[in-house]
Order: structure tokens, then sequence, then C-alpha cells
């Protein structure tokens, strides 16, 4: 007699390997998606468009990003995490290197937006699937480790992007930065899927097959806690991607120019890797139910966005502003997508979190144009960080009745569990 069941996360060993190459999957990817704000003046100049038309080719990338991600989700259960960021690697180096041939402004909607987006999706998703498997004690800070890649990237890639585009054009930028994330290959080449283990009952020995395939679960939409963080991905997209595509247009629009704006884009991301390391850290801890952290520091991250516009000209200010607001964009990351877990399970993982990513795109797509055209009918950058700041605090709404359900079916399901249990004991005493 067979008994197959899926090897045990290894809490560690092979898995730091898998959080390193994660490390650099969210670098290649992410990190160069949070730096498109440093082209966004130098497109729209070079076409002579407006800033909600220049907005579309970010626009796009974020909603390929997350339209991708049922697609990534149902491959890595079909292939493997390996085969899917290989792919994926492929795609955003081909998306960068057609971008640089500078063919048109729909030719940049495909390229930087439909390639880049997609092969982002391609690779982000398998990373993050793979560092869920590998650990279950330090998921938290595994987790929070592997996407702090993003933030020490995006770090060097403000001010080197900058170099780049003053040096070779934007167009050369491209070029270079397409043979950069061919490495995302090399990492996607680092992820060994974990195996399945087939023990013999009868015999005592044990076999190693291959993973079995499972299929895409979109009956997870039936449970109302995911629909309803459905709902607060859809806003919290909406206003998380409106600031690192503003950011620099509205420092340039202050008075603070040369390095300036590059060098706030590196701070948010030094922000961001405190927020992730500390915030995971805490999350590991269990001194807080995820969701419930993830209420304060959204709800937070919202208020401080609505109070960067009246900051001005003043440096210092606009400085530690966009400060806290990078620690708190990390706190949410290093949170958000392991609260799935908690949600749907980690045997539902792989799907929710395609479901999630899917429906996200909503907002993704809809922030950044919006928020642009506020801009064009104002004048004035600072209707961008409002509407952005709004659309977080509403966010978080949604996940404090996301917490209540989720307490309130775990609560019944421990009040079912000692039911059983004593029962079981009275049948034993008869």
């Amino acid at each position: 007699m067979l008994e197959s069941r899926r090897s045990c996360p290894p809490d560690g060993g092979y898995g730091w390997v898998v959080v390193l190459s994660a490390f650099w999957v969210m670098g290649l990817t992410a990190a160069v998606l949070k730096n498109f704000g440093l082209f966004f003046l130098d497109i729209q100049r070079h076409f002579g468009i407006l800033a909600s038309t220049t907005s579309w080719i970010t626009s796009c990338t974020i909603a390929m990003f997350h339209i991708g991600a049922p697609a990534a989700s149902a491959m890595t259960l079909l292939f493997s995490q390996r085969v899917v960021i290989v792919i994926g690697g492929l795609l955003c180096a081909s998306g960068m290197l057609l971008a640089s041939l500078d063919l048109s402004l729909p030719c940049l909607y495909f390229t930087m937006g439909i390639l880049q987006g997609t092969g982002i999706s391609f690779s982000w998703i398998p990373a993050n699937s793979m560092v869920s498997h590998y650990f279950v004690r330090w998921r938290p800070i595994a987790y929070a480790i592997a996407s702090s890649g993003e933030c020490v990237f995006a770090i060097i890639f403000g001010p080197f992007f900058q170099w780049l585009i003053e040096t070779y054009s934007w167009q050369g930028a491209l070029l270079i930065i397409g043979g950069l994330q061919l490495n995302i290959c090399v990492c996607g080449a680092l992820m060994r899927p974990l195996e399945t283990t087939q023990n013999t009952v009868d015999q005592g020995a044990t076999l190693l097959l291959p993973k079995r395939s499972k299929t895409f679960q979109c009956s997870l939409l039936k449970k109302p806690e995911l629909l309803l963080y459905i709902v607060f991905a859809i806003l919290a997209a909406a206003g998380i991607f409106i600031p690192p595509l503003f950011l620099v247009p509205f420092a340039n629009h202050v008075g603070l120019h040369d390095y300036w704006p590059a060098s706030i884009l590196s701070l948010v991301a030094l922000a961001d890797l405190m927020g992730r390391l500390i915030c995971g850290w805490v999350a590991n801890m269990t001194l807080f139910r995820n969701l419930q952290l993830l209420t304060v520091v959204v709800s937070l991250q919202g208020v401080v966005l609505m109070l960067l516009p009246i900051s001005h000209n003043y440096l210092g200010c606009i400085m530690f502003l966009s400060f806290v607001y990078g620690f708190l964009f990390g706190c949410v990351v290093a949170i958000h997508v392991t609260s799935i877990v908690d949600i749907v399970s980690l045997e539902g993982f792989d799907s929710g979190l395609g479901l999630f990513m899917l429906f996200r795109s909503i907002g993704g797509c809809v922030g950044p144009p919006l928020a642009g055209f506020l801009v064009d009918q104002t004048g004035n950058y600072s209707a961008a960080f409002y509407l952005s700041g709004f659309c977080l605090i509403s966010s978080a709404f949604f996940v404090i009745l996301v917490d209540y359900l989720v307490q309130k079916k775990e609560a019944n399901q421990t009040e079912a569990d000692t039911d059983l249990h004593f029962s079981q004991r009275t049948e034993q005493q008869k």
C-alpha cells in the first residue's frame, strides 16, 4: 500500500538559497518598476504628451504584472517555479531591449508595459511561492529578507538609472537594464522545487517521486474573507502605485533638481528595507495578528501621503515624510502577501495569490492614470498624493472586516474541535 505526502518544509537548509535567489528576483523586477518614475519626464518631453498619457506606460506594466498572476500561478502548479521564473526573465529582458529601440509610443505600451509587466509577474509570483513553501516557522522573516531585495536594488538603481539616462539617454538606459534582467534566468535555475515523498506502508520504504501537478482553485472566490481582501487589494493598489511614479515629478515641481529626486527614491527604498525587516521580525514574534498589523500600517501610510503635499519646497520635510512613507510601505509589503495564508491556508496559497494579484490589477491600472488626470486638471502634483492617501485609508476598513471573519472562523473551529474531543472522551468512558 502506497501513501503519498508532500515533504515537510525544511525551514532552512537549501531554503536560504531559495531566499537569496528570490532576493535577486525581487530586485531585478519590482525595484526596476519602482524607478520607472525616473524615465517619466524624459519620455513625456520626447513624445510631447500629457502626464496622464505618459502614466499609461507604468499602468500597463502594473496591470500586466497583476493580470498575469493567475497564469503564473497555474503554470507554477503545472510545471515548476523554476521554469516559470526563467520564462519571466526572458520576457522582462526582451521588453526592455525592444523598448530601447524607441519605435513609437504604442510600442512602449507593449514593450515596457505588456512584456515587462508579464515578465515581472512570471518572475515575482513563483519566487514568492517558493519562499512560502520552503518555510513555516520562519516564513515572515524569510519573506521579509527575500522581498528586501526590491529595496536594496532600488537604493542602488535610483542614482544608477539617473546616471545611465544622463550618460546614454533613456533609450540606452533601457538597453542596459534589459541586459541586467537576464540574470533573473540564473536565479530561476537555482529554484529547486520541493519533492513529494511516497511511503510504502507495508515495507516501510520511501521513494522520491516528482511533484504531482495541481489545478488552479477558482473556488476560493466563494470565501467571503478572500473577496473582502481582494477589495482591499484593489483600493490599496490604486493608491500604492501612485507615489513611486509621481515623487520625482513632484520633487522637480517644487524646485528640486539634479540628483535630489533620485536621492529621494533611494531614501524611500532604504526606509522600505528597514520597514520590511522590522515588520517581518515583529510579525514573526506573533505579538500582533498579521491582519491587525496590516490595518495599522496601511492607515498610517495613507495619512502620511496626504500630508506630503503640504511640505511644499521644504527639503527636510519632504525627505522626512518620504522616509516615513517608505518605511510604512515596507511594512505593508512584508505582511500583505503572507496574510493570504491566514485566509486560504498554505494549500490554497498559490491560487489565492494569483486571484489576489489578478483583481489588484484593477486598482493598479486605474490609480496612476486617474492621478495623472487630476494633475493635468489642477496643474499640481499634490492631487495625486491626496488621491493615493484616500485610497489607502479606505482600504484599511476592509482589512478590519477580513480580520473579524478570520477570527470568527477560527473561534468556531476551536469550539467544534473541543466538542468533538469531549464527545470522544465520553464515548471512551462508556
